[in-house]
């Protein structure tokens, strides 16, 4: 169902950040970073032999795939000091993790090298510690292949044409060469297989979504973050199907160029102000209620969780402590027109993460 918010244009005045549109070079002299902003496609011309501090360059290639039953999380990251491919299968409603595909690597940060963007036609075909890693995009799809033993997955995301995402470039206050630069690329309906010694899993674009989680950054040591994503069909009143997302993601960097929060409809993109949960989650509200709302009133939806997939990966001086919580959201957004989308019980998910790396 669709309203209309009849004072739009004045806290539209108050969410103007800075949008690129042409390509634009990243980074200059001794890794110094020229940009900070956000774009519809990724116009940020990236160097990875022009960063500073090499050994704390860090770069991914992460899909998440679901149904809202089952999650796929296949991803591939080179963070310098090593590396590794993998591919998770979780149940996300009996909370499970159902079946785990790694291949490792030390060193080899020149080696295994991932494409300088996400967002356009490019092969990435890898094969570490025994775990193979492919993805051929081309305009209107994507299909994705990973294997170690007997974890085999082969999926196909299908690209709308035209299909915008949000590209974001952070800086971080008194580090004038260190950076956050990621692509989420939302609303792609994905089919395909996770095959298992026992089982296999079967997905459909009728009801199975990814996001391509594209990373390639240069960051302080400790980091916190809030990533929330989400993609369904949404029918108006006339029964049409329209495809839907939403991307937020805060607490990382200086974030006074841009926000990482954006609307997805039809496939394009409509941008709004920083966002925030009413409640702190942690230590132990992780499966209460999580309200959002932005500064600017146009995202307004509360989750209700089902599932925290809870990690603590611990590496000496490294560790990685995440809940991705998994819900049912409802409430309202806004787009850029003024007009108002209820949402009813749509799966996404948020998550809190500390990291040391």
């Amino acid at each position: 169902m669709e309203k209309t918010y009849k004072g739009w244009q004045d806290w539209d005045q108050k969410s103007l950040q800075k949008e690129y549109t042409e390509p634009t070079q990243l980074l200059g002299e001794n890794g110094k970073l020229l940009a900070a902003g956000w774009a519809r496609h990724n116009v940020f011309d990236y160097d990875r032999k022009a960063v500073g501090k090499e050994l704390r360059r860090k770069e991914w290639d992460f899909y998440q795939l679901s149904n809202g039953k089952y999650m796929v999380q296949i991803s591939f990251a080179n963070i310098s000091l090593g590396g590794y491919a993998s591919a998770v299968l979780v149940d996300l409603r009996n909370g499970k993790t159902l079946s785990t595909g790694m291949g490792l690597f030390l060193g080899g940060k020149d080696k295994y090298v991932l494409p300088p963007k996400g967002d356009v036609p490019n092969v990435v075909d890898l094969t570490v510690g025994g775990a193979e890693f492919r993805v051929v995009t081309e305009e209107t799809k994507r299909t994705l292949y990973f294997k170690k033993g007997a974890v085999e997955c082969d999926f196909e995301m299908e690209i709308a044409p035209g299909l915008e995402n949000i590209t974001t470039v952070l800086p971080f206050k008194g580090f004038p060469d260190r950076y956050f630069m990621t692509t989420k690329q939302n609303c792609m309906p994905v089919s395909g297989t996770f095959k298992t010694a026992n089982a296999t899993y079967e997905f459909s674009k009728e009801d199975t979504f990814a996001v391509l989680d594209w990373g390639r950054v240069n960051t302080p040591y400790a980091l916190v973050w809030y990533w929330g994503n989400g993609s369904t069909w949404l029918k108006d009143k006339d029964g049409n199907k329209h495809l839907f997302g939403f991307e937020i993601t805060w607490g990382i960097g200086d974030e006074s160029n841009a926000t990482e929060t954006c609307i997805f409809y039809d496939g394009k993109a409509h941008k709004f102000g920083a966002v925030d949960v009413e409640t702190f989650p942690k230590p132990d509200k992780y499966m209460e209620p999580w309200h959002f709302i932005s500064e600017d009133g146009r995202f307004n939806l509360t989750m209700k969780p089902f599932y925290d997939h809870h990690s603590d990966t611990n590496a000496l001086v490294m560790r990685m402590h995440s809940h991705q919580v998994h819900g049912l959201w409802s409430g309202t957004v806004t787009l850029d027109d003024g007009t108002v989308l209820e949402i009813k019980d749509m799966y996404a998910f948020c998550e809190y993460v500390e990291n040391r790396w």
